[in-house]
């Protein structure tokens, strides 16, 4: 997990960084982060995520796989979900995602983020 119930008031990294070699992932499976919003959302403009890689864990040379657009903040209310696009075959073995808050701080807000193979899609 990235996240757990992480509060976003301000720009922020993801509470943790994960290592895609330790989590024994398997080149070529199709994973996608998933992010779930805990808490409802209040003051801000709109939230920002950034999905980045790199090849050491304290992500100094990190490089951009995805980013959402912003999200309004209207939408940003417990239970809203959303996904970045899948991992590309040769990601680098450390992940990390960045929060960014546009406009005024949040006054509240959490999410979870992780990764996930596949997603529950079923309407019925």
């Amino acid at each position: 997990m990235f996240s757990e119930d992480q509060a976003i008031t301000a720009t922020a990294d993801s509470t943790n960084v994960i290592d895609l070699e330790a989590a024994g992932h398997a080149k070529g499976t199709p994973i996608e982060v998933w992010v779930q919003v805990t808490t409802d959302f209040a003051t801000l403009t709109s939230l920002t995520v950034t999905l980045d890689a790199s090849a050491v864990e304290g992500m100094t040379d990190a490089v951009t796989l995805g980013v959402t657009g912003a999200i309004a903040a209207a939408d940003l209310v417990a239970g809203y979900k959303f996904t970045l696009p899948s991992l590309p075959y040769n990601t680098l073995q450390y992940l990390e995602l960045t929060y960014t808050v546009d406009g005024s701080n949040a006054a509240a807000g959490a999410v979870s983020a992780g990764l996930v193979l596949d997603q529950h899609t079923n309407t019925y």
